[in-house]
């Protein structure tokens, strides 16, 4: 009997329910899990030649995550930006739209090469010798805005059998159950990273999250600030003065959260970042040359964001960049029931007037003599030495020459999202908003 017409196996469906509830209570990530189960849905005798699923994800910066596996050439994963986006003709005629728009839970077509495709894909579902194709939804939440949905495909030459149907039908209802606690785990990570930055989110995720634990660390420092905000918030309306901050932070700060650099909080319309390093030269030498020359790539941003405002008649946004280095209390202050993660200490009030004196300064961006002084032959305007509020010894204030081309070396990464939406992207994002078509909305896209 052929593996197509031949029983599936309960009891090795049942192992890899098994091995899914153990890898989820192991805390595998999605890739993991999802390649996983798809090998060894394969080596418990299902003729599966290709699987997609797709993972709604709810995350600032992203929608979803999606995941093909193809047999014999392993798993392919697309990150999703979350951007609106047209839809295409080709995603508006898939299965998928066919599914959201009409909210089905499942569509069976066995492909037949002499009858004319009922969707676009199946064309090339064909050229990879696909017989059979199942799509379906599984909401996390009861409805369609958080959940899993994608396909089976078969190259079987009797396409699917009923008891193959019935096992992939147990199989999902298990691995809805898994990769939601891997999808929720994930969304943890995205939410402490995003919000909080990369190393205080990991010491959160790791325990971290009782008042006054911390650590003493040593590093570069940075802190930004807008000038002429209040003004600018006083004539414009919200949506103006948001997208103007906006478009300020993703100028200047941007640099600073790359190459060791870690934004620790925004503070109305200005940011403080931090640069960790060892307690010695080295180190030191190297946060702060990394911190001089996001300064750089910073300043050259704000120059071109102000060419593109000058263009549409619009006024130069100004700024003030505060640099310094020194000992500083990373940890959790606040309330016992609403805590902050951020840094405090005399190094922290030193750069926030660092930062001020570019007020009275004609210069942007202003550093420490202690600061300078880590970042090799660099050139630097010695402007005086000032009393700053609460600090007891005067403190040396230069400028660094900006006219050079100190430029990061990874241009490519301060644009971290592609311009293209792929049609899985587009998948997710109608399954995110599926619940929000009304039934004109559906009449005019079908």
């Amino acid at each position: 009997m052929s593996t197509t017409q031949a029983e599936i196996s309960s009891i090795l469906m049942d192992k890899v329910a098994d091995w899914l509830t153990q890898s989820a209570l192991a805390g595998d990530d999605l890739e993991t899990l999802v390649k996983g189960f798809c090998e060894r849905l394969a080596a418990a005798g299902l003729p599966l030649k290709r699987v997609h699923l797709s993972f709604s994800m709810l995350h600032p910066l992203y929608d979803a995550l999606g995941f093909t596996w193809l047999r014999g050439q392993g798993l392919e994963v697309e990150g999703f930006r979350s951007e609106n986006g047209v839809h295409s003709d080709r995603f508006l005629t898939s299965p998928y739209y066919h599914l959201l728009s009409n909210k089905l839970d499942h569509l069976r077509r066995r492909l037949d090469p002499s009858v004319r495709s009922e969707f676009p894909v199946f064309d090339e579902l064909r050229l990879m010798g696909v017989t059979d194709y199942m799509a379906f939804v599984h909401p996390f939440n009861g409805d369609t805005s958080q959940g899993m949905m994608g396909s089976w495909s078969t190259d079987g030459a009797s396409g699917f059998s009923d008891s193959m149907i019935s096992a992939l039908l147990r199989i999902q209802n298990h691995l809805a159950i898994a990769t939601k606690m891997a999808v929720l785990t994930k969304l943890a990570d995205n939410m402490m990273t995003t919000y909080l930055g990369g190393d205080a989110g990991r010491r959160v995720l790791d325990g971290q999250i009782k008042r006054g634990e911390g650590d003493t660390i040593r590093a570069a420092l940075v802190m930004g600030d807008m000038r002429g905000s209040t003004k600018l918030a006083e004539t414009s309306g919200r949506e103006i003065y948001i997208d103007t901050l906006n478009q300020f932070f993703d100028a200047i700060a941007a640099p600073f959260n790359r190459k060791g650099g870690q934004i620790m909080s925004f503070l109305g319309d200005g940011f403080i970042a931090v640069y960790p390093c060892e307690r010695h030269r080295a180190q030191s030498e190297i946060a702060c040359q990394a911190a001089l020359a996001a300064a750089h790539k910073a300043s050259t941003r704000m120059m071109e964001l102000n060419l593109r405002r000058k263009e549409k008649g619009l006024d130069d946004i100004k700024f003030g960049i505060g640099l310094h280095v020194g000992n500083v209390m990373f940890g959790n202050v606040g309330l016992t029931d609403r805590l902050t993660f951020s840094v405090f200490g005399s190094a922290v009030n030193e750069v926030q007037r660092l930062q001020t004196l570019t007020k009275k300064y004609p210069h942007s961006v202003l550093a420490s003599k202690d600061f300078a002084g880590y970042c090799g032959a660099n050139s630097w305007l010695t402007l005086g030495k000032e009393e700053l509020a609460g600090i007891k010894q005067k403190l040396t204030v230069l400028s660094p020459d900006l006219s050079g081309a100190l430029a990061l070396d990874e241009d490519a990464v301060l644009q971290p999202f592609h311009d293209r939406i792929s049609d899985a992207e587009q998948v997710m994002l109608l399954h995110r908003d599926a619940a929000r078509l009304s039934a004109g909305d559906r009449r005019k896209l079908q």
